[in-house]
């Protein structure tokens, strides 16, 4: 890639965790000037401050020093508080700036804060990931985006130094619709997957010869692949997605889904297997060892789980 120039924007980044990092690492990579919020988990943090990125210290702050802004946060409430907080980007938006959400967020609560951030002659773009960390620090995620479509080509070259499919899915809010439907399919399959499995561990199936079944039929799925690396391999890092996310997503998808009569019978169902993961403490386990949690409910065995 040629050297950036001045006309580069600058490009701030918050909340570089599983997702995140490896976006904000492309970023970096190819070219652009970058300033990373400090986050709880300094290793990514220390990580892209040894590759070249500077770091900020509130929102306010990394707002006023870049053109455009990405954020990959855990909720559509940390979003809230890093716009309309007392150290808030609002406070410091102005004409031309960008804001750029990767989170999985509630579509009405994106809508408010593009409506604000108009106010002040400044933009939104929603761009929720698709994909896993994998594809984040190989720099070839999925991305669903929503916005002003003169908007969407200012900020799509820093998007693509992380992006191998990007998808334009209307006015700002559809990108985040269209995740929350997705994610929906999605997590509803993993629930599905992970009370199969629980069964065939508790029946004392050859999970080896079940995998062979299913690779050839129907039920097969990209989530029972990122299952069976786990029950078959012991490793759950195919798919790093927690329990508390799989709550969380389920939880928007239904508060959209549900006005005006809309069923969301299966949503409700998914969303119990995982909030009884939650409960059960093992919120900050990998969606993958779901059926190892609740094969040991059911039977009260102690089948390893990974130490998190």
């Amino acid at each position: 890639m040629t050297e950036p120039t001045a006309q580069w924007p600058a490009i701030g980044y918050m909340g570089v965790g599983y997702m995140g990092h490896g976006a904000a690492k492309n970023i970096l990579e190819k070219g652009y000037a970058l300033t990373v919020l400090g986050h709880r988990n300094r290793e990514p943090v220390e990580d892209l401050l040894s590759r070249g990125a500077q770091e900020a210290h509130t929102p306010a702050e990394l707002g006023s020093r870049c053109d455009m802004v990405f954020m990959c946060l855990p909720s559509t409430d940390h979003v809230e508080q890093a716009v309309f907080g007392p150290q808030g980007i609002l406070s410091v938006a102005r004409p031309g700036f960008v804001l750029i959400d990767s989170t999985t967020s509630e579509p009405d609560s994106t809508r408010r804060i593009g409506a604000a951030l108009r106010e002040k002659s400044a933009d939104m773009v929603d761009a929720p990931f698709g994909r896993t960390p994998k594809e984040a620090e190989l720099g070839t995620l999925s991305t669903f985006v929503g916005g002003d479509p003169e908007v969407v080509q200012r900020v799509m070259p820093v998007i693509r130094t992380y992006a191998s499919t990007i998808i334009e899915t209307g006015a700002l809010g559809t990108g985040h619709t269209i995740k929350l439907v997705n994610n929906f399919l999605a997590l509803a399959t993993s629930a599905v997957v992970g009370e199969a499995l629980s069964t065939a561990l508790r029946l004392g199936l050859d999970m080896r010869v079940l995998k062979e079944v299913v690779d050839s039929s129907g039920g097969n799925s990209v989530m029972f692949q990122r299952f069976m690396k786990w029950t078959l391999e012991g490793d759950d890092s195919d798919f790093k997605a927690l329990m508390s996310i799989a709550v969380k997503d389920l939880r928007y998808y239904r508060t959209l889904a549900a006005p005006g009569g809309g069923v969301t019978h299966l949503a409700d169902a998914a969303a119990q297997v995982y909030q009884l993961a939650n409960h059960l403490g093992h919120e900050r386990q990998f969606m993958p060892v779901l059926s190892t949690i609740l094969a040991n409910f059911v039977d009260g065995k102690d089948r390893p789980l990974p130490d998190r």
